[in-house]
């Protein structure tokens, strides 16, 4: 089940009522807590989250909860921040669950790039941007996503997740590719009351986010579509 982008009122409705229907939840790190009230009484709630660059339940561990709680107790929502099809390993959990023969159904959340129209930026837009390239800053080995410089060949919004360690290593690609002075901006908590964003050049990420004391969990966004917000806000010119 995916819990959207942090706001609880963006859940869908169907999560709503099988939030009101499980016995176990098994929640993340992402996750607004205030999803927990809308289970019964008796629901078994489980923290089994994952800060980056700190200590986190190992993925086994997930997997062990979810085969004994789906027997022991039946109805086991997993609940992901954003949605758990998109860069939460959700599919991995649901094929394990099902290699086990435990029946399983996918709820999708609002992932974390759609938020960004909260800051008055959409992620496409006529005639700047044709399409999005969603791309994980970080890959299983700690290595930067190749996709970086491919997505850099089209005029497509690039929505980075997990990419703020990776900040000085975006910026220089784009420096290098000689599109340095691409707009870019990173939002931090973006549907909730203390989010915090800023934005800026993409040569200037790194700095961007020092000053500004931005940290986790956050995206960042690179396209000129940052650019289209400059007519709906006057109070946030472009750097």
């Amino acid at each position: 089940m995916g819990a959207g982008p942090g706001d609880p009122e963006l859940i869908t409705v169907k999560a709503h009522k099988v939030l009101q229907k499980a016995d176990v939840v098994l929640y993340d790190n992402l996750a607004n807590k205030e999803l927990l009230a809308i289970t019964k009484e008796d629901c078994e709630k489980i923290y089994v989250g994952k800060r980056p660059y700190q200590d986190y339940t190992p993925q086994e561990t997930i997997h062990e909860l979810i085969l004994e709680k789906a027997f022991s107790k039946g109805v086991v929502v997993r609940l992901k921040g954003g949605d758990p099809y998109i860069f939460g390993r959700g599919f991995e959990e649901v094929l394990f669950a099902r290699e086990h023969g435990i029946q399983t159904h996918y709820i999708p959340g609002i992932t974390s790039m759609q938020a960004s129209g909260f800051e008055d930026i959409p992620l496409t837009h006529r005639a700047v941007s044709e399409g999005i390239w969603a791309i994980t800053g970080t890959k299983k080995d700690g290595s930067l996503s190749k996709d970086l410089k491919l997505s850099m060949q089209s005029n497509a919004t690039v929505v980075v997740y997990m990419g703020m360690k990776k900040a000085p290593e975006i910026a220089a690609v784009y420096v290098q590719e000689g599109k340095g002075d691409t707009p870019v901006a990173v939002i931090q908590h973006a549907s909730l009351p203390h989010k915090k964003s800023v934005v800026g050049r993409v040569k200037d990420l790194p700095e961007l986010i020092r000053v500004n004391a931005l940290t986790y969990p956050a995206i960042i966004i690179i396209g000129w579509v940052i650019r289209v917000q400059e007519g709906a806000r006057s109070d946030r010119p472009f750097l």
